[in-house]
């Protein structure tokens, strides 16, 4: 016999998963579906042999074998009074069909008829199974299959709607020893710290109850992707001890109206029973976008309920309802208003990226299990990481590991970093045969990059210049600022602008043609110009305002978007003549650094400095800034 484990489920026994139930079920309506028109078919058919008139018919009257027939005009059916083979191979029958030639004789068809006791029916030729048999064959598969479907929905809904449509698909956590607490969220303090009020209600309700307070009934975490909004919403389930409804905004979405409703009523009741407890709804803007009255269709509609739902229950709330409801969103500018009310998402928290004082202690969680080799500085490689969140900390250190492992290491390198640094953020070395010609453009174009970030105030600084195919760019050369930046001068933008388009200004200097190989570069400075102008107010000639919207759509009059274009015409045509202006006249160690990479393929800073014949700056150590909004940028070739 079966025992129960700790849990109360049976040890011995192994029930069925869900898909082979799904499958079982699918063979069994696919059977039942098959024989119901097999059935119906045959159903309307009754087998009756077709004969020859003559010999064959004749020949039966003569010899005493014909029971009875029917007749309606020239067809005739009939019955033998011993089954006989109609044609050679077949089985022996009894009925049979036959038809009367224009040019027999029927009297005499009627006295051998007569001679032979043939029995002559009125009744009409029968065209199909009697009415019984119908019945059986065609309605009773169909009611059995009905019965069958409608015992399979009751199976699956459980009371939930048609196939459980309208239940809930949140997955609960229930605190345990292993649940995630503020202890493996680092790097994020200012979320945390606002956080803590929530874990200490959860934790302590009567404190406030007993004053007449109310706990914030959502907290709404808003910042781009991987910095670590599900953690921490996990996190506070763990240190509250309490149980944690998770789940995508997007699973609330059917294409039948009614449904995403039906399962926000459904997650609620769930989580008030359980209460106190936390609900997490993730991607909130896939169903919290802004209402429009020129919305239409069943999309809109469905969305629409969805989201009146949640304004209900999230204002259902009784003040002893120990519920909270926390939600995250990379878009809190295009929810609905009346989400943001007091009441509803009272408190709003924005999670943003670490950091480097951050970025060293995630790396350091995230480092906990993996050996680390005593050159392995995190400290130094936060420091190389500026922009980087949570999750991609957490690949870094994943994909180093990975490095050293192929590489048949005992422990983590500082190498195995910087390896999986550029893996990450240049791509995967391509092996691809590249003609000299193809190999001498791309040298000098990487080396315009790299001599120009050397060369201009105000460019962030190289690291790393390569020849070698990497991702989708021939060359590659990477550049990042020394400290976190959150800001950037109108000076040093104008220097990233000239920066990008010096590998078009090297090739075209050297080689007298311009190749598809600045695309990347185009794309990019395009869309800092048109930020400066459109948006950050540095155009004398489009003035103070904002043109451009935060998706770098037109914000103003058709007048206005021409302006701009023409100042960011402007921006890039003067940028491109200084650039020229400056390798010209440092052309020597622009040929210097393309022969140095035709030869090594890859240089460092180090190198790249020493080849063009310049000492490279000592960096000073600034004091890292509260928040980080910089990226580290790529020039491709």
């Amino acid at each position: 016999m079966a025992s129960r484990d700790a849990t109360g489920r049976r040890s011995g026994l192994r029930l069925p998963s869900r898909r082979s139930r799904f499958i079982f079920y699918g063979v069994g309506i696919s059977t039942l579906l098959i024989f119901n028109i097999w059935a119906a078919n045959n159903a309307l058919r009754h087998p009756r042999a077709h004969v020859p008139y003559s010999p064959f018919f004749v020949a039966q009257i003569k010899a005493g074998n014909v029971e009875s027939i029917t007749s309606t005009g020239t067809a005739i059916q009939g019955r033998l009074r011993h089954a006989v083979r109609f044609k050679a191979g077949s089985d022996r029958a009894r009925d049979f069909a036959t038809e009367i030639p224009s040019f027999a004789d029927t009297k005499q068809l009627d006295q051998l008829l007569q001679q032979h006791n043939v029995s002559v029916n009125a009744e009409p030729l029968q065209r199909q199974a009697p009415l019984w048999e119908r019945f059986v064959a065609g309605v009773v598969p169909t009611i059995l299959l009905l019965l069958l479907l409608f015992w399979l929905f009751r199976k699956m809904t459980g009371g939930g709607g048609i196939g459980g449509l309208g239940r809930s698909r949140a997955a609960r956590y229930e605190p345990s020893p292993t649940s995630i607490t503020f202890a493996e969220v680092a790097g994020i303090d200012e979320a945390k710290a606002e956080l803590t009020e929530i874990v200490d209600f959860l934790k302590n309700p009567e404190r406030y109850h007993r004053l007449g307070g109310r706990i914030p009934r959502g907290v709404l975490l808003s910042g781009a992707p991987g910095t670590g909004k599900t953690l921490l919403a996990r996190a506070v389930a763990g240190e509250a001890g309490v149980p944690f409804f998770s789940l995508s905004a997007s699973e609330f979405i059917e294409a039948v109206v009614g449904i995403g409703a039906s399962r926000v009523r459904d997650l609620f009741k769930k989580a008030k029973e359980a209460a106190p407890a936390i609900v997490f709804i993730d991607e909130l803007d896939a169903i919290g976008r802004a209402r429009s009255s020129t919305g239409f269709g069943a999309g809109s509609e469905e969305r629409e309920q969805t989201l009146n739902q949640i304004l209900t229950e999230m204002d259902g709330f009784t003040p002893s309802t120990d519920l909270i409801v926390i939600a995250a969103t990379n878009r809190p500018d295009v929810l609905d208003k009346a989400l943001l009310r007091p009441g509803r998402f009272d408190r709003r928290i924005a999670v943003n990226a670490p950091d480097r004082a951050g970025r060293r202690l995630i790396l350091e969680v995230h480092a906990r299990d993996v050996p680390l080799a005593a050159d392995a500085d995190l400290a130094e490689i936060a420091s190389r990481t500026p922009g980087m969140a949570g999750a991609d900390l957490a690949n870094l250190v994943n994909e180093a590991a990975l490095t050293a492992a192929r590489r048949g290491e005992d422990e983590v390198s500082f190498d195995d970093f910087m390896s999986a640094l550029e893996r990450i953020l240049l791509g995967a070395e391509r092996k691809m045969m590249m003609t000299e010609e193809d190999r001498r453009r791309t040298a000098y174009h990487e080396a315009g990059h790299a001599l120009a970030g050397m060369l201009i105030d105000g460019a962030d600084p190289l690291r790393k210049v390569t020849i070698i195919p990497r991702g989708g760019a021939l060359g590659v050369t990477l550049s990042s600022p020394d400290n976190d930046r959150f800001n950037y001068t109108n000076h040093e933008l104008n220097a990233k602008i000239r920066v990008l388009l010096a590998g078009r200004a090297a090739e075209q200097m050297v080689f007298g043609e311009l190749t598809s190989g600045a695309e990347s570069d185009l794309d990019q400075l395009t869309t800092i110009a048109r930020y400066m102008v459109g948006r950050w107010g540095m155009s004398a000639t489009v003035g103070m305002m904002a043109a451009l919207d935060g998706d770098n759509r037109g914000n103003a009059s058709p007048e206005t978007l021409a302006l701009l274009d023409v100042e960011v015409r402007r921006i890039a045509d003067e940028a491109y003549a200084d650039i020229v202006s400056l390798l010209r006249e440092e052309r020597d160690r622009l040929d210097a650094l393309a022969e140095a990479l035709l030869v090594h393929e890859t240089l460092d800073a180090e190198d790249a400095y020493r080849a063009v014949g310049l000492v490279r700056p000592v960096v000073e150590e600034l004091r890292p800034p509260l928040t980080v909004q910089d990226t580290v940028s790529l020039e491709e070739g």
